[in-house]
């Protein structure tokens, strides 16, 4: 049986939420060099008022995310992750359909993203959510090691 996460806002700077950005970051660098990794610290996250969720399973923290909206223009998606344990059981799926509740409840019309190349299922994952490829938006610039996206909603 696939665990169901329940999925509540929760502050970037928080307890569960701080391991789980250390470990997506980690994760990432060992992919990608500094320049090509975009995502926001959790400085970043709490300056710029990205709404943030965690996922728990049975009270274990097993993967986060947020959206930063952008006026009534879009939602950018930022630090979506899943612990390793607990991919495979459709928590992504649920952590987007949080991010873009909240993001509709906002008044955005559009999600985007930008992501690695080298992240096979979280590629598989947005693409599968109805996220079709776009060429960068502000403020990123072609990346070779990166891919964007966006979905209306």
């Amino acid at each position: 049986m696939e665990p169901k996460a329940i999925i509540a806002a929760a502050r970037a700077d928080s307890a569960d939420a701080v391991p789980l950005i250390t470990e997506l970051e980690a994760e990432l660098a060992q992919h990608y060099p500094v320049e090509s990794r975009h995502g926001y610290s959790v400085e970043k996250l709490m300056r710029e008022g990205v709404a943030f969720f965690v996922a728990r399973v049975d009270a274990t923290p097993a993967g986060c995310g947020g959206v930063q909206i952008f006026g009534d223009e879009y939602g950018e998606l930022k630090r979506m992750y899943v612990r390793p344990a607990f991919r495979g059981y459709g928590i992504g799926r649920q952590i987007l359909d949080r991010l873009a509740g909240h993001a509709r409840k906002a008044g955005v019309r559009l999600l985007r993203l930008e992501t690695g190349i080298q992240q096979s299922a979280a590629i598989r994952l947005y693409e599968a959510y109805g996220f079709r490829r776009r060429r960068a938006f502000p403020p990123y610039r072609h990346d070779p090691l990166s891919l964007y996206y966006e979905k209306s909603l």
